[in-house]
């Protein structure tokens, strides 16, 4: 075989061992494009129409987006959120980065403790909403247990009250989700160098004072992580809101994903449906887009 047929044959073996994965790769990212860029833009066009029960392509501009912030129900939406996903998010990491904290101490049975409180992470938002819809069901649930043991004046009646349902949301997502903050954490906690806190002992400083000032300072990518995850799932939340109050009583635990679907799949309403939907998009994106650029910064200034 010549010299020029050899060289021939290692360049096209060159150029199908870097072309075969970006073939392989290819179909999928082509319907990754299509299914998920292709249809954001389609709802964001839908939302500059009057689309109803059809859509409909006559471009409006911004007449659903002004329909919609004057729908009392939508300003509840949004201010529920504002208040499930504060104290969501919250909650979640604090109690998440605690539980971490106490299983870093190399405790009894830690395996068993880590697995029950990521044991709530495997089961499905219905199930969870379904769950403690018993739970704090005031007829069968936690009052009435407590009112069996003889405190007939207890109540918790959150689950049914218009000021206090939108807390029993916030009580089951973070019994789902802190499990997995804390999985985080623990992992992070883990991979701290130990040379460092043996070196804060000798120089006498408390366990309390070596978490507060050495170790979680540097856990902060850990911090966004959580907070850029768990907001994605708060602006989200739809079948928790759907199997524990149904966004009662009245409107009063509605969500925006719930009134989106509401409205697009119940009211016919396809472009405030969209409306909405894109401004859970721009909810999203405001938390997003600060998260990377702050990635991006530190590698840049690493």
């Amino acid at each position: 075989m010549s010299e020029t047929s050899k060289e021939t044959g290692k360049g096209l073996s060159d150029w199908l061992r870097w072309q075969i994965p970006k073939m392989v790769v290819a179909p999928t990212f082509a319907l990754i494009v299509f299914f998920v860029y292709g249809f954001i833009a389609w709802t964001g066009y839908v939302s500059l129409t009057k689309s109803r029960m059809l859509p409909n392509y006559s471009f409006e501009g911004f007449y659903q987006y002004i329909r919609l912030w004057k729908i009392s129900t939508w300003s509840v939406a949004m201010e529920n959120l504002l208040i499930f996903g504060g104290l969501f998010i919250g909650i979640s990491i604090v109690l998440g980065c605690l539980l971490a904290v106490a299983l870093d101490q190399k405790i009894r049975a830690e395996g068993a403790l880590r697995t029950v409180y990521l044991y709530p992470m495997a089961i499905s938002l219905i199930v969870t909403g379904t769950a403690w819809k018993w739970i704090l069901n005031p007829g069968l649930g936690l009052e009435r247990l407590v009112q069996s043991w003889g405190w007939e004046s207890f109540e918790f009646n959150w689950l049914i009250s218009n000021e206090l349902a939108i807390y029993t949301l916030v009580i089951a997502a973070v019994w789902q989700s802190s499990g997995f903050v804390m999985a985080l954490f623990l992992a992070a906690l883990r991979g701290v160098d130990s040379e460092i806190i043996k070196a804060a002992y000798l120089d006498g400083a408390s366990l309390s004072r070596i978490y507060l000032v050495i170790i979680l300072p540097t856990l902060r990518p850990v911090f966004l992580s959580s907070l850029f995850i768990l907001a994605h799932m708060a602006v989200k939340s739809f079948d928790l809101v759907v199997a524990l109050t149904g966004g009662g009583p009245g409107n009063s635990s509605i969500l925006p994903a719930n009134f989106m679907y509401e409205m697009t799949f119940r009211r016919n309403q396809l472009g405030l449906g969209a409306a909405s939907a894109m401004m859970m998009l721009a909810t999203v994106m405001a938390i997003v887009i600060p998260y990377l650029y702050s990635e991006l910064r530190e590698r840049k200034n690493g």
